[in-house]
Protein backbone atom coordinates (compact mmCIF):
# COMPACT_ATOMS: atom_id res chain seq x y z
CA UNK A 1 0.00 0.00 0.00
CA UNK A 2 1.20 3.00 -0.97
CA UNK A 3 0.13 6.99 -0.26
CA UNK A 4 -1.03 8.59 -3.72
CA UNK A 5 -2.27 11.87 -2.33
CA UNK A 6 -3.10 14.07 0.62
CA UNK A 7 -5.41 16.62 0.08
CA UNK A 8 -5.45 19.41 2.68
CA UNK A 9 -7.60 22.63 3.41
CA UNK A 10 -8.77 25.21 6.39
CA UNK A 11 -11.90 25.47 7.35
CA UNK A 12 -13.64 28.47 9.24
CA UNK A 13 -16.49 27.01 11.72
CA UNK A 14 -18.20 29.73 13.43
CA UNK A 15 -19.14 28.79 17.28
CA UNK A 16 -22.29 28.64 18.75
CA UNK A 17 -23.45 30.93 22.05
CA UNK A 18 -22.45 31.27 24.38
CA UNK A 19 -19.06 30.46 23.32
CA UNK A 20 -19.21 32.75 20.71
CA UNK A 21 -18.58 35.63 23.25
CA UNK A 22 -15.34 34.73 23.86
CA UNK A 23 -14.98 32.73 20.32
CA UNK A 24 -16.27 33.50 17.18
CA UNK A 25 -14.96 30.64 15.24
CA UNK A 26 -12.40 27.89 14.94
CA UNK A 27 -10.46 26.43 11.84
CA UNK A 28 -9.35 22.96 11.22
CA UNK A 29 -6.73 22.63 9.63
CA UNK A 30 -7.72 18.93 7.45
CA UNK A 31 -5.55 16.31 5.87
CA UNK A 32 -7.59 13.60 3.98
CA UNK A 33 -4.93 10.67 3.06
CA UNK A 34 -5.39 8.51 -0.06
CA UNK A 35 -3.49 5.12 -0.97
CA UNK A 36 -3.52 3.15 -4.37
CA UNK A 37 -5.95 0.56 -2.48
CA UNK A 38 -8.76 2.89 -2.23
CA UNK A 39 -8.51 3.36 1.77
CA UNK A 40 -8.58 6.56 2.85
CA UNK A 41 -7.70 8.58 6.08
CA UNK A 42 -8.81 11.68 7.36
CA UNK A 43 -6.96 13.91 9.89
CA UNK A 44 -7.40 17.18 11.24
CA UNK A 45 -5.86 19.71 13.79
CA UNK A 46 -8.36 22.00 15.71
CA UNK A 47 -6.61 25.50 16.21
CA UNK A 48 -8.70 27.36 19.04
CA UNK A 49 -9.97 30.65 17.97
CA UNK A 50 -8.45 30.20 14.01
CA UNK A 51 -5.08 30.67 15.88
CA UNK A 52 -1.94 29.91 13.70
CA UNK A 53 -4.07 27.53 10.66
CA UNK A 54 -2.87 29.51 8.04
CA UNK A 55 1.15 28.70 9.39
CA UNK A 56 0.28 25.01 10.49
CA UNK A 57 -1.69 24.54 6.84
CA UNK A 58 2.11 25.74 5.05
CA UNK A 59 4.30 23.64 6.98
CA UNK A 60 2.00 20.52 6.34
CA UNK A 61 2.13 21.29 2.69
CA UNK A 62 5.47 22.28 1.81
CA UNK A 63 7.69 20.62 4.63
CA UNK A 64 5.09 17.26 5.63
CA UNK A 65 3.59 15.80 3.01
CA UNK A 66 6.38 15.51 0.56
CA UNK A 67 7.56 13.20 3.32
CA UNK A 68 4.85 10.68 3.27
CA UNK A 69 3.83 10.84 -0.48
CA UNK A 70 4.94 7.13 -1.70
CA UNK A 71 5.31 5.58 1.71
CA UNK A 72 3.82 2.53 3.10
CA UNK A 73 0.64 4.50 5.95
CA UNK A 74 0.86 1.38 7.68
CA UNK A 75 4.13 1.97 8.78
CA UNK A 76 2.89 4.51 11.03
CA UNK A 77 5.80 4.82 13.66
CA UNK A 78 8.38 5.18 10.59
CA UNK A 79 6.49 7.72 9.59
CA UNK A 80 6.10 9.67 12.10
CA UNK A 81 10.18 9.62 13.16
CA UNK A 82 10.13 10.80 9.82
CA UNK A 83 7.94 13.32 10.26
CA UNK A 84 9.52 14.36 13.59
CA UNK A 85 13.27 14.47 12.33
CA UNK A 86 12.71 16.44 8.75
CA UNK A 87 13.70 19.65 10.09
CA UNK A 88 15.98 19.56 12.84
CA UNK A 89 16.27 23.35 13.39
CA UNK A 90 12.50 23.34 13.64
CA UNK A 91 11.30 21.72 17.10
CA UNK A 92 8.01 19.66 16.67
CA UNK A 93 5.95 22.04 19.05
CA UNK A 94 3.45 24.64 18.22
CA UNK A 95 2.75 24.96 14.62
CA UNK A 96 4.94 21.95 13.40
CA UNK A 97 3.16 20.04 16.32
CA UNK A 98 0.28 20.63 14.99
CA UNK A 99 1.02 19.67 11.41
CA UNK A 100 2.47 16.65 12.46
CA UNK A 101 -0.78 15.44 14.72
CA UNK A 102 -3.38 15.95 11.55
CA UNK A 103 -1.04 13.73 9.42
CA UNK A 104 -0.53 11.39 12.27
CA UNK A 105 -4.07 10.76 12.80
CA UNK A 106 -4.85 10.29 9.36
CA UNK A 107 -2.53 7.38 9.20
CA UNK A 108 -3.94 5.53 12.13
CA UNK A 109 -7.10 6.23 10.55
CA UNK A 110 -6.11 4.32 7.58
CA UNK A 111 -4.43 1.45 9.94
CA UNK A 112 -7.56 0.76 11.55
CA UNK A 113 -9.38 0.89 8.27
CA UNK A 114 -7.19 -1.86 7.04
CA UNK A 115 -7.21 -3.59 10.27
CA UNK A 116 -11.37 -3.16 10.30
CA UNK A 117 -10.77 -2.15 13.73
CA UNK A 118 -12.31 0.94 16.05
CA UNK A 119 -8.82 1.92 17.07
CA UNK A 120 -9.16 1.91 20.77
CA UNK A 121 -9.59 -1.83 20.31
CA UNK A 122 -6.79 -2.02 17.71
CA UNK A 123 -4.65 -0.16 21.12
CA UNK A 124 -5.87 -2.99 23.24
CA UNK A 125 -9.03 -2.07 24.67
CA UNK A 126 -9.66 -1.03 28.32
CA UNK A 127 -13.13 0.33 27.91
CA UNK A 128 -15.71 1.02 25.50
CA UNK A 129 -17.00 4.38 26.21
CA UNK A 130 -15.44 7.34 28.55
CA UNK A 131 -16.88 9.82 30.82
CA UNK A 132 -17.25 13.19 29.66
CA UNK A 133 -17.04 16.28 31.73
CA UNK A 134 -18.73 19.64 30.46
CA UNK A 135 -16.48 22.64 29.62
CA UNK A 136 -16.81 26.13 28.96
CA UNK A 137 -16.88 28.66 31.50
CA UNK A 138 -15.56 31.97 29.26
CA UNK A 139 -14.73 35.18 31.34
CA UNK A 140 -17.20 36.70 28.75
CA UNK A 141 -19.91 34.65 30.17
CA UNK A 142 -22.36 36.28 32.89
CA UNK A 143 -22.75 34.42 36.02
CA UNK A 144 -26.12 33.46 34.04
CA UNK A 145 -24.42 32.41 30.98
CA UNK A 146 -21.98 29.86 33.27
CA UNK A 147 -25.40 28.86 35.29
CA UNK A 148 -27.20 27.76 31.94
CA UNK A 149 -24.08 26.21 30.37
CA UNK A 150 -23.18 24.39 33.74
CA UNK A 151 -27.18 23.17 33.83
CA UNK A 152 -26.81 21.77 30.23
CA UNK A 153 -24.19 19.35 31.25
CA UNK A 154 -25.40 18.49 34.60
CA UNK A 155 -28.58 17.54 32.54
CA UNK A 156 -26.49 15.61 30.03
CA UNK A 157 -25.35 13.32 32.79
CA UNK A 158 -22.13 14.95 33.10
CA UNK A 159 -20.83 14.47 36.43
CA UNK A 160 -17.88 17.59 36.38
CA UNK A 161 -17.87 20.49 34.72
CA UNK A 162 -14.79 23.23 34.24
CA UNK A 163 -14.65 27.15 34.03
CA UNK A 164 -12.05 29.82 33.81
CA UNK A 165 -11.14 32.13 36.12
CA UNK A 166 -10.00 35.07 34.72
CA UNK A 167 -10.97 37.96 36.52
CA UNK A 168 -7.76 40.20 37.82
CA UNK A 169 -9.26 40.17 41.22
CA UNK A 170 -9.44 36.21 42.59
CA UNK A 171 -11.97 37.31 44.75
CA UNK A 172 -14.03 37.64 42.27
CA UNK A 173 -13.40 34.41 40.46
CA UNK A 174 -14.39 32.86 43.64
CA UNK A 175 -17.93 34.51 43.68
CA UNK A 176 -18.26 33.07 40.02
CA UNK A 177 -17.33 29.84 40.90
CA UNK A 178 -19.52 29.83 44.15
CA UNK A 179 -22.44 31.05 42.24
CA UNK A 180 -21.93 28.10 40.06
CA UNK A 181 -21.36 25.78 42.86
CA UNK A 182 -24.42 26.69 44.50
CA UNK A 183 -26.77 26.46 41.15
CA UNK A 184 -25.43 23.08 40.81
CA UNK A 185 -26.49 21.51 44.19
CA UNK A 186 -24.38 18.52 44.43
CA UNK A 187 -25.22 17.41 40.79
CA UNK A 188 -21.45 17.77 39.62
CA UNK A 189 -17.91 18.58 40.58
CA UNK A 190 -16.43 21.34 39.58
CA UNK A 191 -12.91 21.89 38.04
CA UNK A 192 -11.18 25.77 37.45
CA UNK A 193 -9.01 26.49 34.53
CA UNK A 194 -6.46 29.30 34.76
CA UNK A 195 -5.17 29.37 31.03
CA UNK A 196 -1.68 30.07 31.87
CA UNK A 197 -2.49 33.73 33.53
CA UNK A 198 -0.75 33.85 36.70
CA UNK A 199 2.68 33.83 38.79
CA UNK A 200 3.24 31.82 41.80
CA UNK A 201 2.17 33.60 44.41
CA UNK A 202 -1.48 34.99 42.07
CA UNK A 203 -2.19 30.98 42.18
CA UNK A 204 -1.25 30.17 45.87
CA UNK A 205 -3.59 32.91 46.60
CA UNK A 206 -6.71 32.11 44.10
CA UNK A 207 -6.48 28.91 45.17
CA UNK A 208 -7.29 29.58 48.68
CA UNK A 209 -10.00 31.26 47.97
CA UNK A 210 -11.36 27.90 46.14
CA UNK A 211 -10.74 25.61 48.73
CA UNK A 212 -13.70 25.61 50.19
CA UNK A 213 -15.31 24.32 47.00
CA UNK A 214 -13.56 20.77 46.56
CA UNK A 215 -12.57 21.32 43.09
CA UNK A 216 -11.61 18.25 40.99
CA UNK A 217 -8.49 20.01 39.87
CA UNK A 218 -6.83 23.96 39.48
CA UNK A 219 -5.25 23.79 35.51
CA UNK A 220 -2.66 25.52 33.63
CA UNK A 221 -1.79 27.94 36.68
CA UNK A 222 1.36 29.24 35.04
CA UNK A 223 2.86 29.61 31.68
CA UNK A 224 3.43 26.17 30.51
CA UNK A 225 7.01 26.65 29.93
CA UNK A 226 7.85 26.78 33.94
CA UNK A 227 8.16 23.58 35.13
CA UNK A 228 9.68 24.56 38.20
CA UNK A 229 6.83 27.25 38.82
CA UNK A 230 3.96 24.21 38.24
CA UNK A 231 6.21 21.92 40.57
CA UNK A 232 5.95 24.95 43.67
CA UNK A 233 2.68 25.38 43.15
CA UNK A 234 1.79 21.38 43.36
CA UNK A 235 3.44 22.04 46.83
CA UNK A 236 1.44 24.86 47.91
CA UNK A 237 -1.59 24.47 47.48
CA UNK A 238 -4.28 22.18 48.18
CA UNK A 239 -5.76 21.53 45.19
CA UNK A 240 -4.53 18.70 42.57
CA UNK A 241 -2.74 20.31 39.40
CA UNK A 242 -4.00 19.76 35.52
CA UNK A 243 -1.97 20.79 32.91
CA UNK A 244 -1.05 19.65 29.41
CA UNK A 245 -2.86 21.06 26.59
CA UNK A 246 0.34 23.29 26.18
CA UNK A 247 2.78 20.10 26.36
CA UNK A 248 3.60 18.76 22.94
CA UNK A 249 5.74 15.65 23.40
CA UNK A 250 6.51 13.13 25.99
CA UNK A 251 9.90 14.94 27.43
CA UNK A 252 7.91 17.89 28.46
CA UNK A 253 5.29 15.35 30.27
CA UNK A 254 8.51 13.82 31.84
CA UNK A 255 9.35 17.19 33.28
CA UNK A 256 5.31 17.35 35.07
CA UNK A 257 6.28 13.79 36.34
CA UNK A 258 9.44 13.73 37.81
CA UNK A 259 8.67 17.34 39.65
CA UNK A 260 5.31 15.78 40.18
CA UNK A 261 3.84 18.75 39.16
CA UNK A 262 0.51 17.25 38.37
CA UNK A 263 -2.00 15.15 39.16
CA UNK A 264 -4.29 15.03 35.48
CA UNK A 265 -2.00 14.94 32.39
CA UNK A 266 -4.06 16.82 29.46
CA UNK A 267 -2.16 16.11 26.42
CA UNK A 268 -4.19 17.46 22.68
CA UNK A 269 -4.26 14.89 20.18
CA UNK A 270 -4.25 17.68 17.73
CA UNK A 271 -1.36 19.10 18.94
CA UNK A 272 0.93 16.66 20.48
CA UNK A 273 1.98 15.35 17.70
CA UNK A 274 -1.02 13.05 16.98
CA UNK A 275 -2.19 9.43 18.37
CA UNK A 276 1.59 8.14 18.29
CA UNK A 277 2.90 10.95 20.71
CA UNK A 278 -0.50 10.78 23.26
CA UNK A 279 -0.35 6.96 23.25
CA UNK A 280 3.26 7.47 24.48
CA UNK A 281 2.15 10.59 26.99
CA UNK A 282 -0.39 8.12 28.48
CA UNK A 283 1.51 5.37 29.29
CA UNK A 284 4.33 7.38 30.64
CA UNK A 285 1.38 9.07 33.06
CA UNK A 286 0.74 5.86 34.25
CA UNK A 287 4.17 4.67 34.69
CA UNK A 288 3.88 7.79 37.28
CA UNK A 289 0.59 7.17 38.81
CA UNK A 290 -1.07 9.84 37.16
CA UNK A 291 -4.63 9.93 35.21
CA UNK A 292 -4.89 10.88 31.55
CA UNK A 293 -7.79 13.57 30.58
CA UNK A 294 -6.90 14.46 26.78
CA UNK A 295 -7.91 18.17 26.28
CA UNK A 296 -10.40 18.97 23.69
CA UNK A 297 -11.14 16.98 20.45
CA UNK A 298 -13.98 14.26 22.34
CA UNK A 299 -14.63 12.70 19.19
CA UNK A 300 -11.27 11.13 19.01
CA UNK A 301 -9.64 11.31 21.96
CA UNK A 302 -11.87 9.07 23.65
CA UNK A 303 -9.72 6.26 21.57
CA UNK A 304 -6.96 6.95 23.88
CA UNK A 305 -9.22 7.47 26.70
CA UNK A 306 -10.58 4.05 26.06
CA UNK A 307 -7.18 2.20 24.95
CA UNK A 308 -5.57 3.02 28.21
CA UNK A 309 -6.18 2.01 31.93
CA UNK A 310 -5.18 5.15 33.48
CA UNK A 311 -7.76 7.18 30.88
CA UNK A 312 -10.32 9.10 32.87
CA UNK A 313 -12.09 11.90 32.06
CA UNK A 314 -12.83 13.36 28.14
CA UNK A 315 -13.03 17.25 27.33
CA UNK A 316 -16.22 17.84 26.28
CA UNK A 317 -17.12 21.19 24.50
CA UNK A 318 -20.55 20.96 22.53
CA UNK A 319 -19.05 23.96 19.52
CA UNK A 320 -19.41 22.00 16.29
CA UNK A 321 -22.46 22.80 14.36
CA UNK A 322 -24.71 19.64 12.89
CA UNK A 323 -23.42 20.15 9.49
CA UNK A 324 -19.49 19.60 10.33
CA UNK A 325 -19.03 15.52 11.28
CA UNK A 326 -21.37 12.97 10.65
CA UNK A 327 -22.39 10.73 13.43
CA UNK A 328 -21.12 12.29 16.50
CA UNK A 329 -20.67 10.39 19.89
CA UNK A 330 -23.55 11.52 21.78
CA UNK A 331 -23.28 12.47 25.13
CA UNK A 332 -25.98 10.18 27.41
CA UNK A 333 -26.10 9.86 31.02
CA UNK A 334 -22.74 11.66 30.97
CA UNK A 335 -20.62 9.16 29.44
CA UNK A 336 -19.67 9.30 25.48
CA UNK A 337 -19.69 5.35 23.84
CA UNK A 338 -16.49 4.94 21.34
CA UNK A 339 -18.09 4.49 18.20
CA UNK A 340 -17.06 0.63 16.57
CA UNK A 341 -16.36 2.16 13.21
CA UNK A 342 -13.16 0.54 11.58
CA UNK A 343 -10.27 3.92 12.66
CA UNK A 344 -11.16 6.45 14.47
CA UNK A 345 -15.14 6.50 12.99
CA UNK A 346 -15.37 10.54 12.69
CA UNK A 347 -16.04 11.55 8.91
CA UNK A 348 -16.80 15.38 7.72
CA UNK A 349 -19.77 15.58 7.00
CA UNK A 350 -21.13 15.90 2.85
CA UNK A 351 -20.69 18.97 2.22
CA UNK A 352 -18.90 20.36 5.01
CA UNK A 353 -15.61 21.35 3.16
CA UNK A 354 -17.55 23.39 0.46
CA UNK A 355 -19.10 25.32 3.04
CA UNK A 356 -16.75 26.00 5.87
CA UNK A 357 -13.58 25.84 3.23
CA UNK A 358 -11.58 29.08 3.80
CA UNK A 359 -7.95 28.14 1.97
Amino acid sequence: MKITAIDTCILTVPTPKPMALNYPHHKLVVAEIATDEGVKGLGYSLAFNGGGAEAVHTYLETRLKPALLGEDPLFVERLWEKMFRVDMGIRKQGIAGYALSALDIGLWDIVGKCARLPLYKLWGAHADKAAAYGSGGWSNYSVNDLVAEAEKYAGMGCRYYKMKIHHPDPRENAKRVAAVHKALGGKARMMVDVNQRLDVLGNVRQAKLLEEFDLLWYEEPVLADDFDAYAEIAERISIPVAAGENHFTRWEFKQLFDRKAIAYAMPDVCRACGFSETLRIGRLAAAHGVQLTPHLIHEISIHVVGALANGFLVEFMDWAPPDLFEELPACKDGMLRIPDRPGHGIALARGAIEKYRSR
